[in-house]
């Protein structure tokens, strides 16, 4: 069950049997990650949603909470490329994408343009600190992050699959950053936050890091079982009302005719229908997460907050009376009730 798996293996497994080895996949994952990572379980979790979910992946939090870490050490336990782009105010488009250079053709003693590949040509790209970046540079990952592929002088390529965008951002030092545009924070499955850590889990950090090196991080899944894993997380059923609740409140956030006050007073621009669609997909991955084939209220609800809270664009208002897009999903959720029905 747990162990390694060929690509002709994986294909004659039944939808039940892969869900099994998901399940036995993010606990392997897991335990790579508790080497390094101390406490943060639903972080983890979250983190987990996204792979398996085939989403890309927005991690926010002041310095030191080891965003960074927790994305490069996933990166070390998958059997994948890893790139990692450093974002500043200089970097360019071409430092992302790659572009044509002139060589020489050792046959012909001719030159001639050969596209170079950029640091986006992998599976997992960690893109630290994104907001350094004009937002010029910023767009050269739009096209990446939507239609998994790459357009540099007017020809395209693929990217190979699975391709993921992990990317960190510090929501404390403004001097020198770029605020990403609603745009591109759509393309983003989930938005995690990260906090301070409670005590004992702190003095767990320091007593690990400040001792023996730590043990070093295998590789414990394959490209091959993360794309099985992928394509079974989209053939989780999903009952019509957990659907339609689903739709009611990314509906909701919008501040539209039927909408509560409380979205038409603090709301300019709700959420598109990225948002239902991230909500479903992350609640099917939710499910297999926890050994389960099929999708509840709950699993949505659980998603509200990484799910809608960057793609909510607050008003003037809001911004003067403190309120928060946490606390407005969170209000949201209170207003708009589950279906009677399937209670």
């Amino acid at each position: 069950m747990t162990g390694p798996i060929s690509p002709a293996e994986l294909e004659r497994l039944d939808d039940a049997e892969l869900a099994d080895r998901l399940k036995a996949a993010a606990t392997r994952i897991n335990v790579e990650l508790r080497k390094v990572i101390v406490g943060n379980d639903d972080i983890i979790e979250q983190a987990l949603i996204a792979l398996f979910g085939g989403g890309n992946c927005l991690l926010v939090g002041v310095p030191g909470l080891a965003k960074t870490l927790l994305i490069s050490t996933l990166a070390r336990a998958l059997d994948l490329k890893f790139a990692r782009i450093q974002f500043t105010p200089d970097l360019m488009p071409s430092d992302v994408t790659g572009t044509d250079v002139i060589q020489d053709d050792p046959a012909t003693g001719q030159r001639r343009l050969t596209f170079m590949p950029g640091p986006v040509f992998a599976n997992v790209l960690l893109a630290d600190e994104i907001n350094r970046t004009p937002p010029k540079t910023q767009a050269a990952l739009l096209e990446a992050m939507q239609e998994r592929r790459v357009t540099v002088q007017g020809r395209t390529y693929d990217l190979e699959p699975p391709f993921f965008v992990f990317a960190t951002q510090n929501p404390i030092e403004l001097e020198g950053t770029y605020p990403l545009p609603e745009a591109q924070l759509d393309r983003f499955m989930l938005e995690i936050v990260l906090d301070y850590l409670p005590e004992e889990d702190e003095v767990n950090v320091v007593r690990s890091t400040t001792s023996v090196p730590l043990a070093a991080v295998q590789k414990v899944v394959s490209r091959d079982e993360i794309l099985a894993y992928q394509r079974v997380v989209r053939r989780v059923p999903v009952a019509d009302a957990v659907t339609r609740y689903a739709v009611r409140l990314v509906r909701h956030t919008r501040p539209l005719e039927g909408a509560p006050d409380f979205i038409r007073q603090w709301v300019s621009y709700g959420a598109s229908v990225r948002a239902a669609q991230a909500l479903i997909l992350g609640s099917k991955a939710r499910a297999l997460l926890q050994g389960r084939s099929n999708v509840t209220f709950d699993d949505v609800r659980a998603l509200a907050l990484p799910v809608l809270r960057h793609r909510v664009l607050l008003n003037f208002q809001a911004q003067s009376e403190k309120v928060t897009t946490d606390q407005l999903v969170s209000r949201l959720l209170a207003a708009v009730p589950i279906p009677k029905s399937a209670l």
